[in-house]
């Protein structure tokens, strides 16, 4: 099978050693994924906002693929505090609402920098 790697650009592609999305036949796995916190649309503080700006990418990364999100089975949800769960729910809602991929929402203790509140993984399977 055909494996097609998706790039972002990120440096931190070749300094970790991986890339945003694998493709592999219909199966599409994008990494752990952070918003672009730019102090203005998003904030650091602001976790419906992050929630958003990471779905919006990878909605661009995933049509790279050959993919849309109505292919998305799963996402998983890591938030450094649990309590911003009915803003990450809302943003990952108005996305999914009506795709209704399984999920889960996990609290940790941290992320890369202190800026990011929320971070997504994705799953899809192109029909």
């Amino acid at each position: 099978m055909n494996r097609q790697n998706i790039l972002s650009g990120s440096p931190w592609e070749d300094k970790m050693g991986y890339c945003r999305a694998v493709r592999i036949g219909n199966i599409v796995e994008v990494s752990g994924t952070v918003a672009i916190v730019d102090g203005e649309k998003v904030k650091a503080d602001d976790a419906y906002a992050q929630t958003n700006n990471i779905i919006e990418r990878i909605a661009k990364v995933l049509e790279e693929a050959g993919a849309s999100l109505n292919d998305v089975i799963r996402t998983r949800i890591f938030t450094t505090d649990i309590q911003y769960f009915d803003e990450i729910a809302r943003a990952h809602g108005a996305y999914f609402l009506g795709i209704k991929p399984t999920t889960g929402i996990y609290e940790i203790s941290k992320l890369v920098s202190p800026d990011y509140l929320v971070e997504i993984e994705f799953t899809a399977i192109v029909q």
